[in-house]
């Protein structure tokens, strides 16, 4: 009996020590990625994918960190500071042509489900004239988005209103409150219920004012993609998993919870911003797909806008670049 249980021991040990073994072996493949974003509701898919080991499992071992600006987002990723970039797309179609950078999207995300927010005494956008539009950078895609709702009111900048560059969203918001002059800005969920909160309005959803627009995805250096293909499937295939996890029905709880640890939000905020994160057409893209059709908006956004390319938008498949995605859905579902 004594020398059974002592061989029953040493099975038991031996498969401990063969599972230890395996984890550490896992462990030492995981490939080390580093991804900068704006800290905001968007990022649902990763907080719930990194909560639940879901990058780990697909061989990455992720790490996020958070920009204050999109300047020096695109500064950090054409200097290697991080291999991976999500935000509004705009800011990749800019590095390729303000600043000559090899850049290429290589998934969607989100439609910006940005709004029109003003101060409480501000009516219509007539009332605008004289104010400040408050914008992360002046040339960015939702700094465009709020000229384009104002041109076609008749208003220009520098002779109806100015631009005043704040940063990310929450100092947008603190700005308009601080100062009258500051009367209009775009805000995202979960911000605009936050400056709902503090007094501030909103004059409509930019989708529901103009129409279908590719806000926010994933962006990388196309040399950085060619040299680790498989390490940007491997992210896509966890992220596009983390996507359809963190939007299930089923674990709307949890998003809840996660959203209201990572952004720091009253349970009320928390509700309505998991609302429109669900809105299959304003919301998060399901899997991530990229909308060609809103992409197309945002090149004849800066276009129109800024008057770049002489006015008419060029060809958006030079801008991105769909294969690692594509493969990356494979992984998930070899039968694709």
């Amino acid at each position: 009996m004594q020398a059974m249980n002592r061989r029953h021991i040493g099975i038991v040990l031996v498969l401990a020590w063969s599972l230890l073994a395996a984890s550490s072996a896992i462990a030492q493949a995981s490939i080390p990625l580093r991804l900068d974003t704006f800290r905001n509701a968007t990022n649902l898919a990763l907080y719930y994918g990194m909560e639940h080991g879901i990058f780990e499992r697909h061989g990455i071992a992720l790490t996020v960190q958070f920009t204050p600006n999109s300047e020096l987002q695109r500064a950090g990723l054409a200097s290697g500071r991080f291999e991976m970039a999500y935000s509004a797309l705009d800011n990749a179609v800019a590095m390729v042509e303000l600043a000559g950078e090899d850049v290429v999207i290589v998934s969607g995300g989100d439609s910006s489900m940005n709004e029109f927010m003003v101060r409480p005494e501000i009516n219509a956008l007539s009332d605008l004239r004289g104010r400040n539009l408050v914008v992360d950078r002046p040339e960015t895609a939702y700094a465009l988005q709020a000229k384009k709702v104002l041109r076609g009111a008749g208003m220009l900048p520098v002779r109806d209103y100015k631009l005043r560059a704040i940063g990310a969203t929450l100092a947008r918001i603190e700005a308009m409150e601080a100062d009258p002059a500051n009367a209009v800005a775009m805000l995202n969920p979960p911000y605009t219920f936050v400056a709902r909160a503090r007094g501030l309005k909103s004059l409509g959803r930019y989708t529901d004012m103009i129409g279908p627009y590719q806000g926010g995805g994933l962006f990388v250096m196309r040399a950085w993609a060619r040299d680790h293909g498989d390490a940007l499937e491997r992210f896509l295939a966890a992220y596009i998993e983390s996507t359809r996890r963190a939007l299930a029905p089923e674990n709307r709880g949890e998003a809840a919870r996660l959203l209201a640890t990572n952004l720091q939000q009253s349970e009320s905020v928390v509700a309505q911003t998991l609302e429109i994160l669900l809105l299959p057409a304003a919301g998060l893209s399901i899997d991530a797909r990229f909308d060609r059709a809103g992409f197309r908006e945002v090149l004849a956004l800066r276009a129109e806008v800024e008057g770049q390319w002489g006015g008419k938008a060029p060809a958006p498949e030079r801008y991105y670049d769909l294969s690692w995605y594509q493969r990356a859905l494979v992984r998930l579902d070899p039968t694709r």
